[in-house]
């Protein structure tokens, strides 16, 4: 047992040595000014690629809110592919002036297939020339008014690749809703701002992205497949010396599971796409925190590799430690009490990172006061349940599975919320 205590104290060790520089994230906002980056923005012809399967009630609240944009709407093209759809998503998304491609897959599945289906049709129509850069959205997203407008500057500034301000369409749903929403806001304010503030790289995290027609002929499709496609996206690019920008003027809502049901299984594929990055992007991103892009390779690697392994290691340690003993007879409580003081520690941190960010980002958070300040409680817990989900993750087959998306709401009604 004394063995297993060292090892719990090991692993917090090595969690405040890996993590701490993110803790610095939190002042940079604070202390250091954004440059501009940009003169006069170019009038650029973009896509907007949108991949949707069962989405008909939603799709055409994103459709709208992409036609109420600032930017000029002959630069912009909707394209949709409903990717295996039994429903009329195809329907509406074409009503609605996009253009509409069917995909029918049952052995390849999953988002990456499908954009890779939409860009190929998009290059056999007009070759990779004729869009000077391609949003990727999710169907159940709505986009403020100045979304496309915003982002666009960031392109004209230079940017290869440019990531968004994410925010929550049904924040106020409940515990679960909230602690996504929450860890998007942290994850947009006090990761990639920081990060653009530094002049390090971002990382896009599954929606709400652009990317310009260099990568487009670089990647002559899309070209990643795993479970998580936006981190192994992120990952070979800042591996290959791209630097992702961050807009943060730029705000999607995205809407948030708020079953646990839903939730394990979505974060538990987060999880396993995680280790499907680790496994093979690992080395290469190793090597790179020793080449030129030393620093974002460093702030990537401790972004998959770290936190799940130790977790996990941890996890599977207590469990066969408590286990062993109560089989055994021997005493488990030094065990039990240094691991439940290691999780209120941890949740101690996550309730001050979600207090900041909660605070700092107040109005931009769509839901009465009172449940603003609940949820800062309930984060820390929803944090913490990626301790069991991350060890399954590991064991278990993880597929991917849609789901399902059903807050029907304009711009006008998430922001009515209070």
């Amino acid at each position: 047992m004394q063995f297993v205590l060292f090892l719990n104290q090991l692993i917090g060790l090595l969690f405040i040595m890996c993590y701490s520089y993110q803790v610095c994230y939190i002042l940079v906002p604070f202390i250091k000014k954004e440059k501009k980056i940009y003169n006069a923005a170019e009038q650029n012809r973009l896509a907007v690629l949108i991949s949707a399967r069962n989405e008909a009630r939603v799709i055409g609240h994103l459709i709208e809110s992409i036609k109420a944009q600032t930017y000029n709407p002959e630069l912009i093209d909707v394209y949709v592919v409903a990717d295996n759809c039994t429903d009329n998503t195809a329907d509406i998304a074409e009503s609605l002036g996009a253009n509409v491609y069917k995909r029918f897959d049952n052995v390849n599945i999953g988002k990456g297939y499908a954009l890779n289906f939409l860009l190929d049709k998009i290059n056999n129509k007009h070759g990779n020339d004729y869009y000077d850069g391609y949003f990727v959205i999710d169907a159940d997203n709505i986009l403020d008014n100045r979304y496309i407008e915003e982002m666009n500057k960031m392109l004209s500034g230079g940017y290869n690749v440019v990531t968004s301000y994410r925010n929550s369409k049904n924040y106020g749903d409940n515990w679960i809703s909230a602690g996504y929403g929450l860890w998007f806001l942290r994850e947009s304010k006090y990761l990639n701002y920081s990060r653009m503030l530094m002049n390090t790289s971002c990382a896009i995290s599954g929606t709400g992205f652009l990317f310009d027609k260099e990568i487009a002929k670089n990647l002559n499709g899309w070209k990643y497949y795993l479970l998580t496609e936006d981190i192994e996206f992120t990952v070979d690019h800042v591996i290959r010396d791209y630097k992702i920008g961050y807009c943060h003027r730029a705000v999607l809502y995205d809407e948030q599971p708020n079953t646990f049901r839903q939730s394990v299984r979505q974060r538990m594929r987060w999880a396993k796409g995680y280790f499907q990055v680790l496994c093979n992007y690992g080395p290469r991103l190793v090597k790179g925190v020793f080449g030129k892009n030393k620093f974002s390779c460093f702030d990537m690697s401790m972004s998959i590799v770290p936190a799940l392994m130790l977790t996990i290691f941890g996890g599977v340690i207590n469990i066969t430690a408590a286990i062993t003993g109560l089989l055994t007879g021997v005493s488990v409580q030094p065990v039990l009490q240094s691991f439940f003081g290691g999780m209120c520690s941890m949740y101690l941190l996550m309730y001050v990172i979600g207090l900041i960010t909660t605070i700092t980002e107040w109005k931009k958070i769509y839901t009465s006061a009172f449940k603003k300040l609940l949820y800062t409680f309930t984060f820390p817990i929803f944090m913490i349940t990626y301790i069991p989900i991350s060890i399954m993750a590991f064991f278990k087959k993880v597929e991917w599975k849609p789901i399902v998306h059903s807050e029907a709401k304009s711009l006008a009604d998430i922001k009515s919320v209070n």
